[in-house]
């Protein structure tokens, strides 16, 4: 009987890290898949951050998810910036304040965070699975 198993076959116009990345989502499942967190914790850490975090996305995301034809999902995330920004703003406006720097430094970390940890899923599920979704979390799993 012939093994039936899905697997990714190498997809060479895609750099070594893609590769790897995609062939632990391909043989594993998503962040939400019981198999995914198991696999994920028996990785050494610098393949869980390979996996986990994407640096290029965290410091440049807003240009990044454009470069790999995410622009629904870095639409979305534009949009949950601009209304963090306008929830600050109208906070500072109607109590008279001005937040501190810190607090601003911490918010502009959060969201270059969202950018860092859901590109590397985001981009197999757009680039493997085909997915179109406006969802920049979607397949995440935040607990």
């Amino acid at each position: 009987m012939a093994d039936t198993q899905h697997t990714l076959s190498p997809d060479t116009s895609l750099n070594e890290k893609w590769q790897e990345r995609f062939a632990f989502f391909e043989r594993y499942g998503g962040p939400q898949s019981p198999h995914y967190q198991a696999a994920f914790k028996a990785l050494p850490g610098k393949k869980r951050r390979l996996i986990a975090m994407n640096v290029i996305a965290f410091f440049f995301g807003l240009i990044y998810l454009f470069v790999l034809g995410m622009w629904r999902k870095n639409l979305s995330l534009i949009g949950i910036g601009l209304a963090i920004g306008l929830v600050l703003g109208l906070i500072e406006v109607a109590f008279d304040l001005t937040l501190p720097r810190g607090v601003d430094f911490g918010i502009n970390g959060g969201i270059a965070a969202m950018y860092g940890m859901s590109t590397n899923y985001g981009y197999y599920l757009t680039r493997v699975k085909g997915s179109k979704s406006w969802n920049p979390f979607e397949g995440m799993r935040w607990f």
